[in-house]
Formats: structure tokens, sequence, C-alpha cells
């Protein structure tokens, strides 16, 4: 057996072992607090508590606020690290359901959730380490992406695939493809039902959020100005000024707080 086939072996080995069944579910858990945390912080915006931000990683600064949150962050940390791996051996060996194009797609998927993972579990070590995490935010990379040569084109089109990711969360959902990572005893019943709910609106949620990330960017490609752009808490303070925002908002954060209740199921019934 040559070496390539044994680090292949001893990655599919490790892929399907049970401590990293353990592992995926503390990085699910982490991932929903986080989003549960995200959720109190839009429904504080929409009625009238300006001081958080809500982002996910204004949510890890409200962990940060106590000695027992900082620690709670290392954990959290550790949990994205562990989706990482999870990733990366998806990418790597994994999704052998599928073929041709379609495991070609699937793993450049968990490719770029490698990323989103990582930069979270960044964000939350930085966090823990210092008490809080302060970064330029998105409009200094804007700004960075206006002044490129066919700047405003280049941010259009991230402002498009933030928008195009938010349309395949909402089919997702819509659709709840999600239920094929959960185990048939987490979606019967009316546990079950509950769960698959929670899924349903949580990704319908997310997409919104992402679609509404989109499309500042969108105008700020168009209005060439970078200060128009911004991440989710700038989205929704956004939603927050037109008519019936504050409504919009709770509904958003609702559809957030189901998102990480069903972290939770998929954390207990997961199937990979």
């Amino acid at each position: 057996m040559d070496v390539a086939t044994q680090v292949q072996h001893a990655g599919r080995q490790a892929d399907t072992s049970e401590w990293m069944d353990h592992a995926v579910r503390l990085g699910l858990v982490s991932y929903g607090v986080v989003h549960l945390i995200l959720a109190w912080l839009a429904v504080q915006l929409a009625f009238g508590e300006h001081s958080g931000s809500a982002t996910q990683q204004g949510a890890m600064q409200q962990l940060a606020q106590s000695s027992l949150g900082r620690l709670s962050l290392w954990v959290v940390g550790g949990g994205f690290v562990a989706l990482v791996v999870w990733q990366l051996t998806e990418a790597a060996w994994g999704h052998r359901d599928a073929r041709g194009a379609k495991r070609t797609g699937k793993r450049g998927t968990s490719l770029a959730k490698v990323v989103v993972y990582a930069a979270l579990a960044l964000s939350a070590f930085k966090t823990a380490a210092a008490g809080s995490s302060s970064g330029s935010g998105t409009d200094g990379i804007t700004a960075k992406l206006m002044a490129l040569p066919a700047g405003p084109l280049i941010v259009g089109l991230v402002g498009l695939t933030i928008i195009a990711i938010g349309g395949f969360l909402v089919v997702h959902g819509w659709r709840e493809k999600f239920r094929r990572r959960m185990r048939a005893d987490g979606q019967t019943g009316k546990d079950g039902r509950a769960y698959v709910l929670f899924g349903k609106v949580g990704y319908l949620s997310k997409g919104v959020a992402f679609a509404l990330v989109g499309l500042l960017f969108c105008y700020a490609a168009l209005t060439h100005d970078p200060d128009k752009s911004g991440g989710l808490d700038q989205a929704l303070r956004e939603l927050l000024r037109q008519p019936y925002g504050a409504p919009m908002l709770v509904a958003i954060a609702a559809g957030l707080a189901c998102y990480g209740l069903f972290c939770f199921a998929w954390a207990k019934h997961l199937r990979r």
C-alpha cells in the first residue's frame, strides 16, 4: 500500500470515527449558541438597543463580557475547529453517495464551509483572548476593492455572489434538503416535526439575511460609495428604517433563533 493510499484510508477512517461524531456535535452546538445570541442582538436592535453589533462577531463579544463567557468561547472555538476538520475530510473523501460533477460540487461546498468555520474559530479564539474583537469591517474591505481597477464591478460581483448564497439557503430550506443530514428519528413524531420546522424557517431566514447583505454591496457598487456596503448588522439597521422594519427585523431574529435550535436538534440526530 503506497503513501497516498494509506493517507486516504486514514482520512476515511477519521471521517467515519466515533470521536469525529462527538466533535461535529460540539461544533453544531457552538453554531447554535452563536445564532441564538445573534437573534437576541437583532431583537434588541428592533426595540431600540443599538449598543451591540448584530453579527456573529458581535455575538461572540456578548459571550466575552464575563469570565465564564470567555471560557465558553474557547469551547465554541474548539467546536468550530471540529467543523473545519469535518468539512476538510468531507472535501477530500466525503460525499461518496454522489458521482461525477455532483460529487465535485458537494466537495467544493465543503471547502467553502471550511473557510467560514475557520473564520468563526479564529474570531472566537481572538475574542476569548482579548475580551473583545475589533476589525475594519466590510466598509474598509469594500473601499479597498473599490480602489482596484474595475473596483465597482468587483464589489457588484461580490454582492451578487452573496445574494446567490442567500438564494441557495432559501432553496435548501424550502426543499428541506437539510433533512438528509439528520437521522430518521429526528424527523418523526411531534419533536421531529418541530425540528424540521426550525430548520426550514431557520434556513429561509438566513437566506433573507444574506440577500440583504448582498443588496448592500450591489448598491455600493452602483453608487460607487463603499460606505453603502456593510455586513449583517448594517443590513438589519437598514431594514429597521423601512416601513414595518421593526416587525420584519423581529421575524428575522425569530428565524435565526429557529436555526440555532435546529443546530441543537441536528447535533442530537446527526447523520454523516
